[in-house]
């Protein structure tokens, strides 16, 4: 699969991807240009192998989501995307997942620096009811020994503290929908390095987790907590797994999309909350969580990838 270096605001932005990955025209039109590979070959170093499980069912949006977030470090990475062979996408086409996606049979073999599962909507299910469950703690099990630290992301977070520690995920009496206020639980952590007392980030669920229920785990960590949406970030200790249970991904305007598509399909839904300026929505939502994204992303691959992993993956263990 050809890839694709890219080249960002003067510092190497050292993301490859498919040279005809749609996403690619995306970034390129926010100032994110294309490099050749021979130039990015020059460089005398072992890039950073990050996979990510792409559960979510428009891909494309999520593919640009996350590679923006991942792009900001003048670390140079690899990225393989990665999707579940057991799950039939609707909204996304075979042939578009072959081209540009591989299965866990295809990369099971193989040892990463970093892995990133994003969340799905299959909330509401029970985690043993959903289609490709199976698959998913196949990967997830294998991520303990192949990955030196995967970062889990909303549902993919309760997927992986129930399949890891038996935490279990509890329906909430309405949707858990907006941007809330964050502070931080453990000062001296370096995922949160350089954060605020007060950050915000998006959130948009209909479960959670219960503090006193990760509590009783000696070996995770809550880095992160909201008082109005709960538990954000935690982590076992050493970082080789991270659970963040909201979207700091998220676009400006995913929140808008969401809450268009329910209303327009007259489904019971509460204006996201700390989002449209003064609840109107017909106003421009503002991002007031993007420097956090970016913090926390660049920050897990600094001190919990880039930092930590063994230079010969070969001794990952």
């Amino acid at each position: 699969m050809p890839k694709l270096p890219i080249y960002k605001g003067g510092f190497f932005m050292p993301i490859n991807i498919p040279n005809d990955l749609p996403a690619s025209k995306t970034l390129k039109a926010e100032n994110i240009f294309v490099m050749n590979e021979k130039r990015a070959l020059k460089q005398d170093i072992r890039p950073l192998n990050i996979v990510i499980l792409n559960l979510m069912p428009v891909k494309t949006v999520t593919e640009v989501q996350l590679l923006r977030l991942l792009s900001n470090s003048p670390i140079q990475v690899d990225i393989t995307l990665m999707y579940p062979k057991s799950h039939r996408s609707k909204n996304t086409s075979e042939q578009y997942l072959l081209k540009y996606y591989e299965t866990f049979d295809e990369i099971k073999d193989r040892k990463f620096d970093g892995m990133i599962i994003t969340g799905a909507p299959v909330e509401k299910l029970k985690f043993e009811d959903v289609d490709y469950w199976d698959e998913l703690t196949e990967i997830m099990d294998w991520s303990k020994k192949n990955v030196y630290s995967t970062l889990h992301i909303c549902w993919g977070s309760q997927a992986g503290l129930y399949h890891h520690f038996g935490i279990p995920k509890y329906t909430l009496d309405k949707k858990m929908f907006g941007v809330f206020p964050h502070i931080i639980n453990e000062k001296n952590t370096q995922l949160l390095r350089g954060f605020d007392d007060i950050f915000y980030a998006p959130h948009s669920r209909h479960t959670c987790v219960k503090k006193e229920d990760i509590e009783k785990v000696p070996e995770l960590e809550i880095l992160s907590e909201s008082k109005d949406a709960g538990v954000y970030i935690m982590s076992t200790k050493g970082g080789r797994q991270i659970f963040v249970t909201g979207h700091p991904e998220y676009d400006t305007l995913t929140l808008k999309s969401e809450y268009d598509r329910d209303t327009a399909a007259n489904l019971s839904i509460e204006i996201p909350k700390n989002y449209f300026p003064g609840n109107d929505t017909t106003k421009q939502p503002r991002a007031i969580w993007k420097s956090h994204a970016n913090l926390l992303f660049l920050n897990w691959l600094n001190y919990y990838v880039y930092q930590e992993t063994p230079y010969n993956l070969d001794s990952l263990q």
